[in-house]
């Protein structure tokens, strides 16, 4: 391609006037910035603009001929509603060049409201494929922040066979877990990553122990800080970057002081423009490159712009870390409930369906003769297990026919290229099977499994559902149930509940994924290799935090690390004040076929009104549960 100027944009982090200052002074093309409200950086007030402030700003970049675009980048509660549509009506007034969105209540409200300024999507909505870029384009989608594990090869092939603009940070902190995927901080503190309050249990020290001995597997150890990512840099990279077909190379930094920005982006702006203006002639200009790494925060990696980094990408000391956001703490148990309701709800939960996720027949059988309305199986296999195979699916559906339970079909949480390219396929394989129905993960997914297969189509939790609209464009897209949030609280799903026209599942019980990496701890702290060593996958490794509390890290067909809660969760106690919902969902993929069956009966029981010693059933529960027991994010009154 031939390059200019406009090829690519400089795309500067800002949070305060002073940094707007700098940034546009030092050569940005574009700024990015957060209002009052509805924004990722939230701690700090001192580094989002009042409305006021907005308009100005605005109007002082667009006098510099340089592109301003407004985050309004977390999930919204239906309470928020009413706020967010009108602060969409002022942003319509102001006119930014764009807004950077997660929730897809946004999509629903800029048709409501004609809303005339573009529309980016945020990194937090976790757009990882062409079938998600597409279905995107239909609501006037513009550009997408790609997730950050995309490497540059996917990034080009996305961009060829859809056309998006594409934004791609390059410089600053980054998050270990796939975005908008990590729940810990919103559900053990109260404090979401996808509400902009994020307490970075990542950046906390961990030790890595055998799960089932609490040894600790330490003769490699590189260091206590198991999660934490280097910061992005890929000033070495610019040629590889530009080729690849990116519009907007983004800096992260919103609470950067003016002198860390401006320092940035004169050094990029330099070497875009030199590679610009001579590609072949193009080499490293050594003498910033070592301003910018003496000047650095943390250590630098090219995190998966080349390639999944492994253990290059982790500051395990933690020597350089600027600041640690928050310490391990113990996980809330049943004991933690005061306050929460334990009446009946005006909706009765009588006869309500009853759903299990399961990973093996045993348990599938199990969860059928103890009451089990649905299973869910397939999606990820957990090593030392394997992915459900069609054959085991036709088994299945014999199996589970007998008992009268319906048999949906899920899938990973990730869909990257391999991921959709096997999915295509699988979904019209499902039409000859004919299963009651597939689940998906993510919008992409939910694209192609109503393009290719007639199956009714299930969201599940990880699209993120805080809100009634973001579960009526879901709706509006062939979803037939959507999962609510795992951070939502009880006050944030009755509300749901009340207002949504989608039937919506609550999880009630079981392991709950804190995040999930492509990042592979045990084969990075050990030190080996995945391709050679597939045993060592096989054991069942955990991290121990400085609270004591135990995370089993399970491993899927891909790779990728699951870490779970300490804790599984239990809302046994609260089924009778959370009637309403079209479901109820117990997460038994971890599970013995025993405990399946024993949790299946408990809470068909609960859920029929035929429970006749609710605390000694909790009691048994409890007894043989492999982790301790505890309320989510249910001990808090909203999830900020």
């Amino acid at each position: 391609m031939l390059l200019s100027r406009d090829s690519v944009e400089l795309l500067a982090p800002v949070g305060t006037w002073e940094v707007l200052e700098a940034a546009i002074g030092a050569g940005a093309d574009a700024v990015y910035l957060g209002g009052k409200r509805f924004n990722m950086r939230m701690h700090r007030t001192d580094t989002n603009f009042d409305d006021q402030a907005l308009a100005k700003a605005v109007e002082y970049a667009h006098q510099h001929q340089v592109k301003l675009y407004v985050t309004v980048n977390n999930l919204i509660s239906d309470r928020e509603i009413g706020n967010m549509r009108d602060y969409l009506k002022l942003l319509d007034q102001i006119k930014p060049d764009a807004l950077i969105v997660q929730d897809l209540a946004i999509l629903e409200l800029a048709r409501e409201l004609n809303f005339s300024v573009p529309l980016h999507t945020s990194v937090m909505m976790n757009t990882h494929n062409e079938h998600a870029v597409r279905k995107l384009q239909e609501y006037g989608i513009t550009r997408v922040v790609v997730s950050r594990e995309m490497t540059l090869a996917q990034i080009a092939l996305l961009k060829e066979r859809t056309g998006i603009e594409i934004e791609y940070f390059v410089h600053g902190d980054m998050c270990v877990a796939q975005s908008g995927q990590c729940l810990h901080s919103g559900i053990l503190f109260g404090q979401s990553s996808n509400r902009g309050r994020c307490l970075k249990p990542c950046r906390w020290p961990y030790q890595l122990i055998d799960e089932s001995t609490g040894q600790v597997l330490d003769s490699h150890d590189p260091g206590p800080f198991k999660l934490a990512q280097k910061d992005m840099c890929l000033y070495q990279h610019l040629p590889e970057l530009i080729q690849s077909g990116v519009c907007s190379f983004k800096i992260e930094g919103r609470m950067r002081t003016a002198d860390f920005v401006s320092r940035i982006v004169k050094t990029y702006r330099q070497a875009i423009d030199r590679y610009i203006a001579d590609p072949a002639g193009y080499s490293l200009d050594e003498q910033a490159w070592q301003e910018l790494y003496d000047n650095r925060s943390r250590d630098f990696s090219s995190c998966y712009a080349l390639g999944n980094p492994g253990a290059s990408a982790i500051g395990y000391t933690g020597e350089r870390e600027p600041r640690f956001f928050s310490q391990a703490v113990k996980e809330a148990g049943l004991s933690s409930a005061h306050g929460i309701p334990e009446r009946p709800s005006s909706e009765n939960c009588l006869k309500a369906n009853l759903a299990v996720r399961v990973a093996d027949m045993a348990s599938l059988t199990a969860a059928c003769q103890n009451g089990a309305n649905t299973v869910y199986i397939g999606g990820e296999g957990f090593k030392p297990a394997k992915p459900w195979t069609l054959a085991q699916i036709t088994q299945a559906l014999e199996v589970a026919n007998a008992f009268n339970t319906k048999v949906i079909v899920s899938t990973p949480r990730v869909t990257m290229e391999r991921e959709s390219s096997e999915l295509d396929q699988f979904f019209t394989q499902l039409n000859t099977l004919r299963p009651h129905g597939v689940m998906v993960s993510n919008i992409g997914m939910l694209s192609l499994a109503c393009k290719n297969c007639d199956l009714p189509v299930y969201t599940d939790f990880s699209l993120n559902i805080f809100n009634h609209m973001s579960a009526a464009w879901l709706k509006h897209n062939g979803a037939v149930q959507a999962t609510v949030s795992l951070e939502a609280t009880y006050e944030q799903i009755r509300g749901l509940l009340n207002q949504s026209s989608l039937p919506v599942e609550i999880i009630v019980h079981g392991p709950i994924e804190a995040m999930i990496l492509d990042h592979c701890i045990p084969s990075a702290v050990l030190g080996y290799n995945a391709d050679t060593s597939q045993e060592l996958y096989h054991k069942p490794y955990a991290l121990l935090d400085t609270a004591g509390e135990k995370h089993p890290i399970k491993i899927d067909q891909y790779g990728r690390n699951h870490i779970l809660f300490a804790k599984d969760l239990c809302l046994y106690s609260y089924i009778p004040a959370l009637g309403g919902a079209a479901s109820y969902r117990i997460e038994g993929q971890y599970y013995t076929p025993e405990l399946v069956g024993l949790l299946t009966k408990a809470y068909r029981d609960r859920l029929d009104g035929l429970e006749i010693q609710p605390n000694e059933t909790l009691h048994k529960i409890s007894l043989s549960s492999p982790r301790e027991l505890g309320i989510g994010a249910f001990r808090y009154r909203v999830s900020r």
